[in-house]
């Protein structure tokens, strides 16, 4: 009896590998980008945007709520630091939420902490309404942050899920830079209110987006499934086959009730779990928080100049980001993020040695051009994979029955090492300015090898298919 389920799950995989009974093929089993699945996107997209309207709103916008509030550099830097606490909170609850409620309820609720960040926060006549509404806005960032991802990749069409999970960090990078114009020209209230179009607008999307067919096909409901699969993909497309692959396969996960967290300690789930947890470690330990958080101090420490450095930053970051949706379906994620981990490794060495130089009076005339040399490199090798692509693998290959521990696990991780990396950062700094990116330069260095040894290719196969082989 005890082999059975493994018996089961070796017949599901042979017909998934054979195309017998449940058809995955590449010309079978997918469908057309529809105007409701893009629309669906968007809406999702707009808690992505929301997210990045939260990280970029401080440093427009400190000089004014400082004065305006009278706060002191030290109350600010809490007020700052608050929306990572709230990330945590939102983190822990992420992946229940999604398997509650559902995708479309998750961001519902995220949307509700959202506006109501903002709001508190424009109409603040004091600290402590400051600080609560920043904190909402961290929690609504911490579940956003792994439900829109996971929303995405289980309703796109498997040969553009890549290209629709990377815009993602296109919104991201976007909604930052656009932050920053308005919170230039306008005060921090204004800004503060305008923030909260991007929750309108998903507020209303949600009464029309269908919720996730695997969602609703995992919790019995397959009629209503169906019924949202249709939808997506349009009233002329067949998708007879796409349904049986995930009625069966969903069947198969019936077998298992392996929905507490102790339970992702599993031998099955040891490579998804270890690659999620892995990339993410690499993600934010390389110096993802250490660079974006703190670019102005590394340019200023550089002596080159800090407006100049961040607006080709962003523009850079823009550009690349969409150079990242053009390729990841047709590279794959695995080759992305081995070029984009070796892109870190070189980001961090060269502005790790860039300052060495600079620390014993060598080269320094070069010293600012080759940090900003160094920090593109590494700011192209986040927007371009290392940054989006470990969520959109996540999403691919954890099995639906356990996706919200899962999440959260992985969703705690990301928040976890990002405070890590932002909290430590300026001491590190201090001690020694090389220092913190020759770290770095290790860390991404591990990475590559992780990378290569590790994490599988998933790109041009379905949810199903990709989990079945990762879950042997």
């Amino acid at each position: 009896m005890g082999d059975e389920p493994l018996l089961q799950k070796a017949r599901i995989q042979e017909d998934i590998e054979s195309d017998k009974g449940i058809g995955v093929n590449d010309s079978d089993g997918d469908g057309p980008v529809t105007l409701i699945l893009l629309f669906t996107t968007f809406t999702t997209l707009c808690g992505t945007f929301s997210y990045g309207t939260a990280a970029g709103f401080t440093s427009p916008a400190q000089t004014g709520i400082m004065a305006g509030l009278n706060l002191s550099l030290a109350e600010f830097s809490f007020f700052g630091a608050v929306l990572t606490i709230g990330g945590l909170l939102g983190a822990a609850m992420s992946g229940k939420l999604a398997d509650i409620f559902g995708r479309r309820g998750a961001l519902g609720v995220s949307n509700s902490f959202c506006m109501a960040g903002w709001l508190m926060i424009a109409f603040s006549q004091a600290t402590w309404s400051l600080d609560i509404g920043r904190l909402f806005l961290g929690v609504a960032a911490g579940v956003v942050s792994y439900v829109v991802p996971v929303y995405i990749v289980e309703i796109a069409p498997k040969k553009v899920r890549g290209t629709f999970s990377a815009i993602n960090s296109l919104v991201m990078c976007g909604s930052v830079a656009v932050t920053y114009l308005l919170g230039s020209i306008i005060s921090w209230q204004k800004l503060a209110l305008i923030s909260t179009v991007p929750c309108v607008f998903e507020f209303v999307g949600l009464f029309f987006i269908p919720e996730s067919p695997r969602w609703l096909s995992r919790n019995g409901r397959v009629k209503e499934s169906e019924v949202a699969l249709q939808r997506l993909r349009g009233n002329n497309t067949d998708i007879t086959k796409e349904a049986a692959e995930i009625k069966k396969y969903m069947e198969y996960l019936q077998e298992f009730k392996e929905d507490g967290f102790l339970d992702l300690f599993n031998p099955r789930y040891s490579r998804v779990i270890t690659v999620g947890i892995g990339l993410l470690v690499l993600q934010q330990l390389g110096g993802l928080s250490g660079y974006t958080f703190y670019l102005s101090s590394i340019f200023k420490k550089s002596g080159f100049p800090n407006n100049v450095g961040v607006m080709i930053s962003s523009v850079v970051q823009s550009v690349t980001s969409v150079l990242g949706i053009v390729i990841i379906d047709k590279y794959g994620r695995r080759s992305l993020l081995t070029v984009a981990t070796v892109m870190m490794c070189l980001g961090s060495l060269i502005t790790g040695l860039s300052f060495l130089f600079q620390s014993y009076g060598l080269l320094e005339h070069y010293t600012p051009i080759s940090t900003f040399m160094g920090v593109l490199i590494f700011l192209t090798s986040i927007t371009i994979g290392i940054g989006g692509i470990p969520w959109v693998m996540i999403s691919e290959m954890t099995p639906i029955n356990i996706k919200g521990s899962a999440g959260t696990l992985c969703n705690l991780t990301s928040w976890s090492s990002n405070w890590f990396v932002s909290y430590t950062f300026n001491f590190l700094f201090q001690w020694s300015s090389s220092g913190v990116f020759f770290i770095y330069t290790i860390i991404s260095g591990v990475g590559i090898l992780f990378v290569i040894k590790m994490v599988p290719e998933t790109r041009g196969r379905s949810l199903e298919e990709i989990q079945a082989a990762i879950t042997r």
